[in-house]
C-alpha cells in the first residue's frame, strides 16, 4: 500500500474520523465533476439542465451520509476534545461555523433546484451550481484543518479512558 493510501492517525477514533473523510471526499469528488464541468464544458441549457437534475441526486445521496458524519463529531468528539481545549474561542469554534456553512450552501442549491429546473438559462444552471461547488471547497479546507489541526490535537490531549470511550462512541457506520 502506498504511503498516501495509508491513515496518518494512531488512535482509532481518529483513524474512523479520518477514513469518513476519505469516503466522502471520493463521493465529493464525483459530484464535483460536474460542478466543473457545468462552469466550463457544458454548450446547451438542455444538458445543464440534465447535469443539474444528475448532480441534485448526487447531492440528495451524500447529504445523508455528510450529516451522520458531522453528528458524530458534533455529538462526541467536538464536546469531548472541547473539555481539553475550551469551547469559547479557538479551532472547534470555527469548524462548527464551518458544518452550518457547508449545510447552507448545499440547502441552498437543493431549495433552487426543487422546482423550475426545466426553464433555467444556462447561466442561471451554472449560477446554482455554483452553491454545490462553494460546499465542495468549503469542505476540502474543512478536513484539512481537522486533520492537520483538531485530531493531532485530540490524540496528544484525550486521555486513554475517554479515548476509548470516543472509539467506541464513533465506531458507527455512516452510509
Amino acid at each position: 500500500m502506498s504511503e498516501t493510501n495509508q491513515l496518518r492517525f494512531n488512535t482509532p477514533a481518529m483513524r474512523i474520523l479520518e477514513n469518513e473523510h476519505r469516503y466522502l471526499t471520493y463521493l465529493m469528488e464525483q459530484w464535483h465533476a460536474i460542478v466543473r464541468y457545468l462552469d466550463s464544458g457544458v454548450k446547451t441549457a438542455e444538458e445543464g439542465r440534465a447535469l443539474i437534475f444528475e448532480l441534485r441526486g448526487q447531492l440528495e445521496a451524500f447529504k445523508p451520509i455528510l450529516a451522520k458524519h458531522t453528528e458524530k463529531e458534533e455529538a462526541y468528539f467536538f464536546p469531548l476534545l472541547g473539555s481539553y481545549i475550551g469551547f469559547e474561542q479557538g479551532p472547534l469554534v470555527g469548524i462548527q461555523e464551518e458544518h452550518k456553512e457547508i449545510d447552507a450552501y448545499i440547502d441552498h442549491f437543493m431549495h433552487h433546484t426543487e422546482t423550475g429546473v426545466e426553464q433555467m438559462s444556462l447561466g442561471q444552471v451554472r449560477a446554482v451550481a455554483r452553491d454545490a461547488g462553494e460546499a465542495f471547497e468549503i469542505l476540502t479546507v474543512h478536513f484539512v484543518k481537522e486533520e492537520t489541526v483538531l485530531f493531532p490535537m485530540a490524540e496528544q490531549q484525550i486521555g486513554p479512558g475517554a479515548r476509548k470511550r470516543l472509539d467506541q462512541q464513533l465506531n458507527t457506520l455512516i452510509s
